[in-house]
């Protein structure tokens, strides 16, 4: 009878070392994954799960605003700023301008969910130079917040790292005329680009 109770004590003692085994396991393997996370992957996730729910950024000017995502590029992220002026303006907002994002109690566990990365689809490979091209091809007329302030006008080409940028009022059509002066803008200086 000693000998069976001996055993049974033996026993118990290792399925719960293996128990306890399996456990370390799972946290360190959900340590090593959380490790891998970039911001960018944490949006991806927030966005999948919540799809256009508005994400708070605080941005490396201090300034704080609200945007309902749309497309996550590379390094930007497009969408609408939610609750500046009356209406709802696209933007485009390089990663490289959030110093952080403010996420709500649930935004943070979506953000953490789901490993599926995607790499693969055509949006996570283009790049904020991509994005910038496309709207200098369309001409269309945008609004620069730089780190010295904010400018209007048309994208007249795009680098690898920088465009350059007609100044003109808003409202007015490029022309020669209207353009009063040239500006070269490093990507490393823009915070937000409105349409």
């Amino acid at each position: 009878m000693r000998w069976e109770n001996l055993f049974d004590d033996l026993e118990g003692q290792l399925e719960q070392e293996l128990g306890s085994e399996d456990v370390d396991l799972r946290a360190e393997e959900e340590r090593l994954r959380l490790g891998r996370l970039s911001l960018r992957d944490r949006l991806v996730s927030l966005h999948r799960a919540r799809g256009r729910e508005p994400v708070r950024f605080s941005l490396v000017d201090g300034r704080a605003i609200a945007v309902s995502p749309l497309t996550l590029g590379k390094d930007w992220l497009s969408g609408d700023l939610v609750g500046e002026g009356s209406g709802r303006d696209q933007c485009i907002l390089p990663l490289a301008a959030i110093a952080s994002v403010l996420f709500d109690r649930d935004q943070i566990e979506a953000s953490l969910g789901g490993g599926d990365r995607d790499d693969q689809q055509l949006g996570a490979r283009l790049g904020l130079s991509f994005v910038l091209r496309d709207l200098c091809r369309r001409r269309r007329a945008v609004r620069l917040e730089l780190a010295v302030g904010a400018t209007h006008g048309t994208i007249d080409r795009v680098g690898r790292d920088h465009l350059d940028l007609a100044v003109h009022e808003a409202g007015i059509a490029r022309r020669e005329t209207a353009v009063s002066q040239y500006r070269s803008i490093p990507f490393s200086q823009l915070r937000l680009v409105l349409l």
